[in-house]
């Protein structure tokens, strides 16, 4: 059994994993961070105290069994959002009549009554927490645009003594995915940022909208939301002094670590980088077990197009952004081919204009990585990688050189 393990985000690697849950004799580990506070994740968080299910819940959809009775089923429940501007007392009159009542959840039938009624259970707990949090803060939750699959990780959460990690494994075994989703670790932090020109970005959020050229100088992990009003009034160089002296280190779970040493191939996923990526890479351990997995085929793969956070990098800065923060987690200075092998780069034969990361082969001259430029765009949805061409490359490197 091949063991390959991702680190990506929600949606980065919505085109790989699929096509190497069609190989057998190969087993998939997803390693996502959990920082995500927007929209209803948001809600949730404010609400719960936990962090955020969003992107492990979108690599978890990827790993539903597709040849399964219910697969329709559960693919809805994982896709279905309140309305925007849904009432709270009709959504909460919906749950109630699901877990009280017995009736169907959204009009999605069930054959396997065992997970039926283990999301009524987590329902059950999600109903019964929130109306002690919404009685204790005199606030009520806003299930506007609201993922019902969000509702169910809260419940979950609660039912499993708030160990996120317990609770997305236990979700994974309860829909029968065909690999693993780990979160980085437990720890409820926030994410934040400061731009070069002393501009401050508040939350997760705000780091996913941002559109400007400004660069991004470093994300922090805070133990709780910064005074926006307060904060506004350091300047620059104090706000660089209190973000480096109270961003907390945070470790990589036991999973993780155990998922890391049993890997045959490490896979830097491409996505978005502040929001989704780098958050993972500043977690304390995971650079050194990597480095210290001297016999997996480690991988970086760099994006296709630009994206809102990063709209001038060029295709070195994807790799050295992902080194600075791999040696931030623990202060060392690994050595790059420690941690990356190989770096994939698109060559495009679709269309090359601003959009497009840049090849920069100047700049690779003092990275000590194996450069492969190919055409590895999806043909038909340009800016996205053929996932097919990605994991053959990979496995055919690992095949011919690793085994």
């Amino acid at each position: 059994m091949l063991n390959v393990l991702l680190i990506n985000g929600g949606r980065g690697a919505a085109q790989i994993i699929p096509k190497f849950l069609e190989k057998e004799d190969l087993f998939i580990t997803s390693v996502v961070n959990a920082y995500d506070d927007g929209k209803s994740t948001g809600e949730i968080r404010k609400f719960f105290k936990m962090l955020g299910p969003s992107d492990i819940r979108k690599v978890q959809e990827l790993m539903l069994p597709i040849n399964t009775l219910d697969y329709e089923g559960k693919l809805k429940l994982f896709r279905y959002r309140f309305e925007s501007g849904a009432k709270r007392g009709n959504v909460i009159d919906q749950i109630e009549q699901f877990v009280y009542f017995d009736k169907n959840l959204l009009d999605i039938y069930f054959t396997n009554k065992l997970l039926e009624n283990r999301i009524r259970n987590f329902l059950k707990h999600f109903l019964e927490c929130l109306s002690s949090i919404e009685n204790l803060n005199n606030k009520q939750f806003n299930f506007s645009n609201c993922s019902i699959m969000n509702c169910i990780y809260a419940g979950a959460y609660i039912y499993n003594k708030r160990d996120l990690q317990r609770t997305t494994i236990s979700i994974g075994q309860l829909f029968n995915l065909k690999g693993l989703v780990l979160a980085t670790n437990n720890e409820n932090k926030q994410l934040v940022a400061l731009r070069e020109n002393g501009e401050m970005l508040y939350s997760e959020a705000e780091i996913v909208e941002l559109r400007s050229n400004v660069k991004i100088e470093r994300i922090f992990l805070l133990d709780s939301p910064l005074d926006k009003n307060n904060f506004e009034k350091l300047n620059i160089d104090q706000k660089r002094y209190f973000l480096n002296s109270h961003h907390s280190n945070v470790s990589i779970s036991k999973s993780v670590v155990d998922a890391i040493n049993q890997s045959n191939i490490i896979i830097y996923s491409p996505g978005t980088q502040h929001s989704s990526l780098y958050p993972s890479y500043l977690s304390a351990g995971l650079a050194q077990k990597i480095s210290e997995n001297k016999n997996a085929l480690k991988v970086f793969i760099t994006n296709i197009g630009a994206d809102y956070e990063t709209p001038s990098y060029k295709a070195s800065d994807y790799i050295l952004g992902a080194y600075k923060y791999l040696c931030l987690s623990d202060g060392r200075n690994y050595s790059i081919d420690d941690l990356f092998n190989i770096n994939l780069i698109n060559e495009s034969q679709i269309k090359q204009d601003d959009s497009y990361v840049k090849f920069d082969a100047e700049n690779f001259n003092n990275i000590p990585t194996r450069i492969i430029r190919n055409n590895f765009e999806d043909y038909n949805s340009p800016g996205k990688h053929d996932g097919n061409k990605i994991v053959e490359e990979i496995l055919n490197i690992y095949k011919n050189e690793y085994q």
